[in-house]
């Protein structure tokens, strides 16, 4: 079905997922909503979704361990959240009005999407607080979101995107900084929810993981400064999210975060999202 851009995808790779999410996208979906195979869903999963949300927003600037905010357990954070940052939980006020949230992350329980440094220190089960209400991300925050139990409306799906040429338990983490990059350009947000779903977590190599995720120990938080500083060059208003996205991943490819490779796949992205949503319309 997309010859040229499955063929350049690498087989057995989490990135197979993207020909996925152009299936959907062809077949005119208007949201699309991820999670794993290892995921037991709740009868609250999939319900009452709704683009604009209402609840807590959390404030910065900088880096901030979301996960504060749905548990008092002092010592958990989420995968891609630099290990300095894990104390901190920013500011919280209450929204005045909802926020348009195009990408929204639910938790999970049990066995969080937390990264190998905490499972190898910390065998405990986790539940999050079901009742706790929604934490919305100001423009000057920075949380990674994963793929786990995650929901993207229409207008961000050119966000969907997961790089190929990247280690396996950093591809949804640097997809995440893009998107929430490219949406506070463009005046939306992410918002985090009370879990779904139940993790029963497949065998998984503790170490294969940690080795994996060192490259974003040492980088993510230099990938948000490569991203602001981005951002920071762009004028307003002046470019669509896919356009947007695009600046970015070419800013990570020239900064050797993710290889030159990885860039004509991208493009090629782009390209059939576009294509997608072109024959999805004319099917409606």
């Amino acid at each position: 079905m997309f010859g040229t851009f499955a063929d350049a995808i690498p087989y057995k790779h989490y990135s197979r997922k993207n020909l996925g999410y152009l299936h959907a996208i062809r077949q005119g979906a208007e949201l699309i909503l991820e999670t794993d195979d290892d995921n037991i869903p709740y009868d609250t999963f999939g319900q009452e979704l709704s683009r604009s949300v209402s609840g807590r927003l959390v404030d910065g600037p900088g880096w901030v361990n979301i996960y504060k905010h749905f548990t008092d357990d002092a010592h958990i954070w989420p995968r891609g959240l630099p290990l300095d940052a894990i104390d901190n939980r920013g500011r919280v006020t209450p929204l005045a009005t909802s926020s348009p949230c195009p990408i929204q992350q639910y938790l999970a329980d049990n066995d969080p999407d937390v990264d190998a440094v905490y499972r190898l220190t910390n065998k405990r089960p986790v539940f999050f607080e079901r009742e706790a209400r929604p934490v919305v991300l100001a423009k000057d925050v920075w949380v990674p979101f994963n793929s786990q139990n995650t929901v993207f409306f229409r207008e961000a799906f050119p966000l969907l995107y997961l790089p190929c040429f990247v280690s396996f338990r950093m591809t949804d983490i640097w997809r995440s900084f893009v998107a929430q990059a490219a949406l506070a350009h463009h005046g939306l947000s992410v918002s985090f929810h009370p879990p779904t779903v139940e993790q029963l977590r497949n065998e998984h190599d503790l170490m294969k993981d940690f080795s994996d995720e060192v490259v974003g120990y040492l980088r993510n938080r230099e990938i948000g400064e490569i991203l602001t500083h981005t951002l920071s060059g762009l004028e307003p208003n002046t470019s669509d999210l896919s356009t947007t996205a695009l600046t970015l991943w070419r800013a990570l490819s020239d900064a050797e975060v993710i290889p030159p490779t990885e860039i004509p796949i991208i493009e090629e992205w782009f390209s059939r999202v576009a294509d997608s949503e072109v024959l999805a319309d004319e099917a409606r």
